[in-house]
């Protein structure tokens, strides 16, 4: 595709003025590297502003006229860039450069990885072993599950409390319309929770992994059932149980301070929203094997799960990105053929429903980032500087670009013992979607 220079960039002779930006050789090398790669640019059009010179890559597909404008503010841009996504976020929070979209950068970035996904795959017979090694060394062991867990959600529960709806749902939210606000939407997908398991008064729901406890309150009002929901976030634990005394449900809400393997007693339903992805790739059997041990034998489980596409979880799942370094640390997400697989070989549910939700979840994000970037007074006044400000926007808007390009995706699974029987009006083969698909 195209590099083009702005015309309007011309010296006193009409003559382009030269380029003399970076000057240090490592600086210059990097710029040529970079910028021959962003050459290759499909999708979308790129603009790179060094100073007065205006570089442009790509250009504009009529279906989806993706365009983002980059300002590199250092020469050290470059080199950061080539550390992959850590060096990029690194490098943002640093004030290295700006970007008027992020959204869009991201998106464009997400259409053009693909291409470099072959060349990893090619080289993943060298590569992955010494990866697996490392991450197996680092892998999510209860006492180093809990210390990871805090370093995300237990950054302050008034810090999430900004960008989330009054629900405090951290999950994909279902917009049946563009109308429906954040609250609507996460009561939605709760009811829709609710739904496929069939809770009644007579279940005893396990829900691992417990959030803020909103699908426990609500799951025990509006359905009567009784709720054991279990975290590893000291102040989710704290603010859950505050907040099922606050709705005077103590006699059927119980809120554990406890790993999933160190769970015990059988339940009639199980339901894990969002929480597999912290579960760690070297785990991913002991966690079904446990949710299996856990199931009566005519019960079930809905898992919520954020999915990597199937040729990339194994390239992805022990290499280091700045979503499992900074946001997410040790976290990986799964791939629906590592998630059938395990469930397989080691449970005796079986798939009886399957559900896409993907492009709700790029509506939630973008709900959550406008909240997010709107509230920057009260965010500093809390003693959140910028560095982590700016960290989180890319998160924020890194995670939306990758669920609008299907890079990710969300889907909801029922997994259901041998002797569970769906209901005549909620029955639905594997590959059959509710019309609940509305972007």
């Amino acid at each position: 595709m195209r590099a083009s220079r702005d015309p309007r960039k011309q010296s006193a002779g009409g003559e382009p003025r030269r380029n003399r930006w970076p000057r240090g050789l490592r600086d210059r090398a990097a710029r040529r590297i970079v910028l021959g790669l962003l050459s290759r640019t499909r999708g979308g059009e790129l603009e790179i502003v060094e100073g007065e010179t205006r570089l442009r890559f790509g250009e504009r597909v009529p279906r989806r006229p993706l365009r983002a404008s980059v300002e590199v503010r250092s020469a050290r841009f470059y080199r950061r860039l080539l550390g992959g996504s850590v060096g990029l976020c690194e490098s943002y929070m640093d004030g290295l450069w700006e970007c008027d979209d992020l959204v869009a950068l991201t998106r464009i970035a997400a259409l053009n990885v693909r291409a470099l996904d072959t060349l990893r795959r090619a080289l993943a017979p060298v590569l992955i072993p010494v990866q697996r090694w490392g991450r197996w060394l680092a892998r999510n062991t209860p006492g180093r599950s809990r210390r990871r867990i805090a370093a995300h959600y237990d950054l302050g529960n008034e810090l999430f409390s900004l960008f989330l709806d009054p629900t405090m749902m951290y999950s994909c939210a279902l917009f049946d319309s563009p109308e429906v606000t954040l609250e609507e939407a996460s009561l939605a997908k709760l009811e829709l929770v609710c739904a496929k398991l069939e809770l009644g008064p007579d279940d005893h729901l396990l829900e691992i992994g417990t959030g803020w406890g909103g699908l426990a309150v609500y799951a025990a009002r509006r359905r009567g059932c009784r709720v054991t929901t279990t975290t590893i976030s000291r102040e989710q634990y704290d603010y859950a149980r505050e907040r099922v005394r606050e709705a005077g449900l103590e006699d059927r809400v119980t809120v554990l301070l406890e790993d999933y393997r160190e769970l015990s007693g059988r339940y009639d339903k199980l339901v894990s929203i969002e929480m597999i992805e912290a579960v760690g790739w070297q785990y991913f059997p002991t966690f079904f094997r446990r949710c299996s041990e856990l199931v009566v034998k005519d019960g079930a489980m809905l898992l919520q799960a954020i999915v990597i596409d199937d040729r990339a979880y194994h390239v992805e799942k022990a290499g280091r990105s700045f979503i499992n370094t900074y946001i997410f640390p040790g976290g990986c997400l799964p791939s629906l053929e590592i998630i059938s697989r395990s469930v397989a070989r080691v449970t005796d549910f079986r798939e009886v429903h399957r559900e896409d939700i993907t492009a709700h979840y790029a509506t939630t994000l973008e709900r959550w980032r406008e909240r997010f970037m709107g509230a920057g007074e009260r965010l500093s006044e809390l003693g959140y500087d910028e560095r982590f400000r700016r960290l989180w926007e890319l998160y924020l808007s890194y995670c939306e670009a990758g669920f609008r390009e299907r890079r990710i995706q969300d889907v909801q699974l029922l997994l259901a013992k041998p002797g569970y029987r769906l209901k005549p009006s909620s029955a639905a083969e594997p590959d059959e979607d509710l019309d609940l698909m509305a972007a």
